[in-house]
C-alpha cells in the first residue's frame, strides 16, 4: 500500500503538470482538443490522489505500523472513527488530504463547466493544476505520508514494524475534531476556484460580469465551510481545552479568520459590480487577497514560526510555502496591473447615503479587521526579526482593536442592506429605521435598569436588537405586501417571498445568524469563575450555583485510564442533576487531558473542569465557570450555514430565466436544422 500511495502521488503530479501545459496551450491556441485534454488531466489528477488517500486510510485502519505516519499518529486501541481522523491529524496526512480536496474542487469545476465558459476554462484548469502540482510535489518530496520505518543494524538499515503506534494526540480525540479540520480545509482549499476564475478573466480580458456571477457561488461555498470550521474549532476549544472560553486569539485561530473576513468583503462588494459596474479592480484585489490569506494560513500552521496548540510540529516545508506565496503574489498582481485599462468603473458613487457606500464602508471596515488581526498575529515574528526579542501580543490587544470594529460591522449589517441604490431619501431612512431604533432604545433602557454596566456588552446587545429588528422587518413588510396582493396567508407569503429571491433573503438569514453570534459574544463580559480543592462531601459555590462532590471514581480501558468526579448541582436550592468532569491519561502518547462537563442553557452554561489532583492533600482540583449566553454562538453558526445554503438555491426568477434560455436554445437548434 505504501508503494501504491506513492505511485498515486507521482502520477498525480504528472497529470497536474500536463494539465498546466494543456490548459495554457489550449487557451492560447483556442484548441478544443487541448481543452479536452486539460479537463481529462484534472479528472485523472483526482483519481490518482484519491488512490493515494485510500491507500493511506487503509494503512491506518489496518494498523500497519511499518508506515511511519501510522506509527506516529495512531494505535491499536484507538476507536475506528478517530482512525478516520488520523488522516489529517499530522503534517504529512493533512497535506495529502488538502491535495485531495483540491482535486475534488478541480474536478467539480471541470464537470460543471464542460459546456460553458470555454474561453475561461483552459486557464482556470491551468491555475488549478499549478496549485495542485505544488501541493502534490511538497507532499511527495517534503512530507511524504508513505515513508516506511527502518531500523539501523550492523548490516545496514532493515525494515521495521512497530508493535503499536504512539497514538492520536489526546486533544484531537473529540467528536467535533472528526469534522472540524475537513470543514476548515474545504474553506481554505475552495477559495482556489474563485482565484482561478479571476486569473482566467484577467488573462483572457473577459472582465465583464460573467466571471463575477460564476465566482460568487464558488466563493459562497468555501466561505460557508470556513465559517463553520471556525465555529467548530471554537466548540472544540470550549469543550476540550478546559479554559472556559472558545476563542483565545491564537495565531492559528486568527489565520482561519482572516480569509473569512476578506471573503465576506468580496461577497458584499461583488453586488456593487453586478448592479452598478463599480469596484472592478477592488473585487479582483479581494479575490487575490483571500487566496493569499488561505495559503498564508496554511503556511502559518505548518512552518513552525508561531507557537500554537493548533499548529503542526515545526518542519522544513515553511520556505517552500514562502516561495510559493511570493510567486502567486507576483504573478497575480503583475497580471492585475497589466489589465487595469479593462477594469474601469462604469459608474461613480452618487451619494454617501446609498447602498453602494454602505457596502464600500463595510469593505473598508472588514479590511481594517484583517490588517489588525494580521498585524497582531505576526508582531511576535516581526519583533524577533527586527530587534531579536519576541514580544507577545495577547488577547487584550485583539479585544481592544477587534471589539469596536466588530460592533461597527454589526451596525452596518443592519443599515447597509436597507439603503437604496444610488441615493437614499430621508423619508426612506425614517420609514426603515424608526421602529428598529425605538425598540432598541427600549431594550437598551431595560438592560441598563437591569444592571448591565459593561459598555461594550450593552452596545452589542443594543445593536443586536436594532439589526435583528431591521432584518425581521424586511421579511414582515414583504410578507404583508404579498398578503394584500396575492391573498396568501402569512407563512405562505414568507415562504414564497424567500423563494422568489433566495439570494437576498438568504443573506438576511445570515445576518440574523450574525446577530445571534454577537448576543453570545456579549455574554463573555459577565463570566464568573471559581477554583477549589474537593473531596467527597466538599462544596464549591459560584454565583447562584452550589456544587457538591458526590464521589471520585477511576476507570480503565485499552485507550486511556481516567479519574472522574461526580458533582451534584443545585441552583437557588433547586436540584439540577449531576455533572461528571474527568481527567484522562492516554496510554499510547503518555499524555493527560481534561474532559469538561457542561450544563448548557439558553441563558448560561455551567462549565466544570477536573484540572488534576493536588499532590499534598490528594483532593481534586476543580475549576468552575458560569458562561452566559454561549449557546447563542452555536445557534448563530447554524443559522448562518442555513442562510448560506438558502442563498445558494436558485431563485424562482433564476429558474424561469434558465428555462427561457433553454427554450430559446432548442428553438435555435431546430431552426438551424431546418
Amino acid at each position: 500500500m505504501n508503494q501504491l500511495g506513492s505511485v498515486g502521488l507521482i502520477a498525480g503530479m504528472a497529470f497536474a503538470v500536463f494539465g498546466i501545459v494543456a490548459g495554457g496551450v489550449g487557451g492560447w491556441l483556442r484548441s478544443p482538443r487541448m481543452l479536452k485534454s486539460a479537463e481529462r488531466a484534472a479528472l485523472a489528477f483526482f483519481v490518482m490522489i484519491t488512490l493515494a488517500v485510500v491507500a493511506l486510510e487503509y494503512l491506518i485502519l489496518t494498523d500497519d505500523f511499518h508506515n511511519a505516519y501510522v506509527a506516529g499518529h495512531s494505535n491499536r486501541a484507538l476507536p475506528t472513527y478517530y482512525k478516520v481522523a488520523v488522516l489529517w491529524a499530522g503534517q504529512e496526512g493533512s497535506l495529502l488530504f488538502w491535495t485531495w480536496l483540491l482535486a475534488v474542487y478541480g474536478g467539480l469545476a471541470v464537470l460543471l463547466n464542460r459546456a460553458k465558459n470555454q474561453q475561461l476554462m483552459p486557464y482556470v484548469i491551468a491555475v488549478l493544476m499549478s496549485t495542485a502540482a505544488f501541493f502534490a510535489a511538497i507532499t511527495f518530496f517534503a512530507a511524504n505520508p508513505f515513508a516506511e520505518l527502518y531500523m539501523t543494524t550492523a548490516g545496514g538499515a532493515e525494515p521495521f514494524t512497530a508493535f503499536d503506534g504512539k497514538g492520536l494526540n489526546p486533544l484531537l480525540q473529540y467528536h467535533s475534531m472528526v469534522i472540524h479540520p475537513p470543514m476548515l480545509y474545504l474553506g481554505y482549499v475552495g477559495f482556489v476556484v474563485p482565484f482561478a476564475f479571476a486569473m482566467a478573466a484577467l488573462i483572457t480580458k473577459q472582465l465583464g460580469d460573467n466571471w463575477i456571477r460564476i465566482t460568487r457561488r464558488w466563493t459562497m461555498v468555501p466561505w460557508m465551510f470556513l465559517g463553520a470550521g471556525v465555529l467548530l474549532g471554537g466548540r472544540w476549544a470550549y469543550s476540550v481545552l478546559g479554559w472556559g472560553g472558545y476563542w483565545g486569539w491564537d495565531p492559528v485561530e486568527n489565520a482561519s479568520l482572516l480569509p473569512w473576513l476578506s471573503g465576506t468583503a468580496f461577497l458584499h462588494s461583488v453586488m456593487i459590480q453586478e448592479k452598478r459596474g463599480m469596484l472592478k479592480v477592488w473585487n479582483i484585489v479581494l479575490v487575490i487577497t483571500t487566496f493569499f490569506l488561505c495559503i498564508f494560513g496554511t503556511f502559518l500552521t505548518r512552518s513552525g514560526i508561531v507557537s500554537s496548540v493548533h499548529a503542526f510540529a515545526q518542519s522544513g516545508i515553511g520556505p517552500f510555502f514562502a516561495v510559493y506565496l511570493g510567486v502567486v503574489t507576483f504573478f497575480s498582481v503583475s497580471l492585475l496591473f497589466m489589465r487595469l485599462e479593462f477594469l474601469k468603473s462604469e459608474n461613480k458613487l452618487d451619494s454617501m447615503v446609498s447602498r453602494e457606500s454602505g457596502f464600500l464602508f463595510n469593505n473598508w471596515v472588514l479590511l481594517a479587521a484583517v490588517f489588525a488581526v494580521l498585524w497582531g498575529t505576526l508582531f511576535p515574528v516581526i519583533s524577533e526579526t527586527v530587534v531579536g526579542e519576541t514580544v507577545t501580543v495577547g488577547a487584550p490587544y485583539f479585544n481592544k482593536v477587534a471589539i469596536p470594529i466588530g460592533l461597527l460591522l454589526l451596525l452596518l449589517t443592519g443599515v447597509g442592506p436597507l439603503f437604496a441604490w444610488r441615493k437614499t431619501s430621508f423619508q426612506s431612512l425614517k420609514r426603515n429605521f424608526t421602529v428598529p431604533l425605538a425598540i432598541a432604545v427600549v431594550v437598551g433602557a431595560i438592560l441598563a435598569a437591569a444592571g448591565v454596566r459593561h459598555f461594550y456588552a450593552w452596545v452589542s446587545l443594543f445593536l443586536a436588537t436594532f439589526v435583528g429588528v431591521c432584518t425581521l422587518q424586511e421579511f414582515y413588510k414583504g410578507a404583508r405586501t404579498r398578503q394584500r396582493t396575492g391573498g396568501e396567508n402569512f407563512f405562505q407569503a414568507i415562504y414564497n417571498l424567500t423563494m422568489m429571491n433566495t439570494r437576498r433573503y438568504g443573506g438576511y438569514v445570515v445576518h440574523l445568524g450574525i446577530v445571534m453570534l454577537f448576543v453570545g459574544f456579549a455574554g463573555q463580559a459577565f463570566q464568573a469563575q471559581v477554583k477549589g480543592l474537593m473531596l467527597e462531601g466538599d462544596e464549591l459555590r459560584v454565583k447562584d450555583y452550589v456544587l457538591r462532590a458526590q464521589k471520585i471514581s477511576t476507570a480503565d480501558n485499552p485507550n486511556y485510564s481516567s479519574m472522574e468526579l461526580t458533582l451534584d448541582i443545585t441552583k437557588n436550592g433547586k436540584s439540577l442533576g449531576t455533572l461528571t468532569p474527568d481527567r484522562r491519561f492516554f496510554k499510547a502518547s503518555e499524555q493527560p487531558t481534561s474532559h469538561v462537563a457542561i450544563r448548557s442553557g439558553f441563558t448560561e452554561d455551567l462549565y466544570t473542569v477536573l484540572a488534576g489532583q493536588d499532590q499534598e492533600t490528594g483532593k481534586a482540583v476543580v475549576e468552575v465557570f458560569v458562561n452566559p449566553l454561549v449557546r447563542w454562538v452555536w445557534i448563530g453558526g447554524f443559522v448562518m450555514v442555513f442562510g448560506t445554503l438558502l442563498a445558494l438555491v436558485p431563485s424562482r426568477a433564476e429558474r424561469q430565466m434558465a428555462e427561457i434560455r433553454q427554450e430559446q436554445k432548442v428553438a435555435s437548434v431546430v431552426a438551424h436544422a431546418k
